[in-house]
């Protein structure tokens, strides 16, 4: 067996294997933890219940977390010209249409968010193959594609995130940073399960939150009772 660093030895000593936190307690020992030089972001791992093959068991939503992300997200609004003031206004990075379109086409990705209309949807979809494996593509569903494109660029940049279970039945986010007071911690991991708990799909059996871990970007996964969540 490989030797423990003076960091894994810490968290070995810190947090129990198999046993299950409350959120409180989770959210101090992730602080404890990380032993990065950088602002770590905090993430959360829940695992459900449900088969994502079948259609009527995907979960997926979005969530206005009430502390934000504590990241700074680049916004692209590809918008009608009527829209551009007020896209502009309520804080895209990058307003326009075909000009991005084309610098899209070109292998352009340096945005976190792309938000779009209705109309345009038809000229975005041939950025499928560039758009679709990193997670950009605009989603009536996550609210990125709307008639009100200012009022989804301030949604974004305050906090909203978009959230799917992956193939294994497992939803990741970054729901902040564990330079965050424990409090906001707590708060936001709070309203990310309640948003996931309203989305329980009546087709799903047994048990439908399995496992929660809350970690940093570069620490171990910190295990924390479900029922905790709700207490806390």
């Amino acid at each position: 067996m490989s030797k423990l660093t003076k960091n894994q030895k810490l968290v070995a000593g810190k947090v129990e294997a198999g046993k299950a936190y409350s959120l409180a307690e989770a959210c101090s020992l992730v602080k404890e933890i990380t032993t990065t030089k950088f602002d770590a972001s905090l993430d959360i791992d829940v695992r459900l219940g449900v088969d994502p093959r079948k259609a009527n068991q995907m979960v997926r939503g979005v969530v206005a977390l009430p502390h934000g992300t504590g990241k700074s997200v680049r916004v692209l609004c590809l918008c009608t010209p009527d829209q551009e003031a007020a896209a502009k206004e309520a804080g895209a990075d990058y307003v326009g249409l075909d000009e991005y379109i084309d610098k899209i086409k070109g292998g352009w990705t340096d945005i976190d968010v792309i938000i779009t209309m209705p109309a345009i949807m038809g000229k975005i979809g041939a950025l499928g193959r560039v758009l679709g494996p990193r997670g950009l593509m605009p989603n009536p569903k996550s609210g990125t594609v709307t008639m009100d494109v200012a009022k989804a660029v301030r949604e974004v940049k305050s906090g909203k995130i978009d959230f799917k279970v992956d193939k294994a039945g497992i939803i990741h986010a970054s729901i902040g940073k564990v330079s965050f007071d424990t409090e906001k911690m707590i708060g936001n991991a709070k309203e990310f399960i309640s948003a996931i708990m309203k989305l329980k799909p009546a087709a799903a059996k047994g048990t439908y939150v399995k496992s929660i871990y809350l970690s940093s970007t570069m620490s171990k996964g910190v295990k924390i009772d479900p029922k905790s969540v709700e207490e806390a």
